[in-house]
């Protein structure tokens, strides 16, 4: 998956409008244009499209769980660059507030069953023994659950149109 397209289906998946989406990038001090923001946002066969570092999805990522949890005391956070599928599962994890036992649910209610110690595996540290790369596939499956949980009557809704 690209950072444009994960861009595009978190903005589906909370309904951020253009303006909602730059004061989601203001939480974390990063001032984007309305501009660059619809390059961002534009289809990956458009070639005008401007492709999104992993800093800046981190950021608005980091921006998202302000907006979701509230802004905790002390430094913003640092963006991650490299950005992995990894990092993404685990700050869209903080940002909803999931459990393990959420994420499972959602995963078997569009029949991808993983396993909990599969689960565990890729929160784990990277130079831990146990640790697991979340494949693109499962990054997939995850946006797709927590689109069918949080817009349930959309699930069909293909993303790319």
């Amino acid at each position: 998956m690209t950072n444009n397209d994960i861009l595009r289906r978190v903005r589906y998946l909370f309904d951020l409008n253009d303006t909602k989406m730059i004061a989601v990038f203001k939480l974390v001090n990063q001032d984007v244009s309305r501009a660059v923001l619809c390059d961002w946002l534009k289809r990956e066969d458009d070639p005008s499209i401007i492709e999104i570092t992993d800093k800046e999805l981190s950021n608005f990522l980091n921006g998202i769980i302000i907006e979701k949890r509230g802004k905790r005391e002390g430094p913003l956070p640092e963006p991650e660059d490299p950005l992995t599928n990894n990092m993404i599962l685990k700050k869209l994890k903080i940002a909803l507030d999931l459990k393990s036992d959420d994420i499972l649910d959602m995963l078997a209610a569009i029949d991808k069953k993983i396993s909990k110690h599969e689960l565990s595996a890729f929160f784990r540290n990277p130079d831990h023994k146990s640790y697991r790369d979340f494949l693109d596939q499962y990054l997939r499956y995850f946006l797709n659950a927590l689109q069918k949980k949080y817009k349930p009557n959309l699930s069909n809704y293909d993303i790319r149109q």
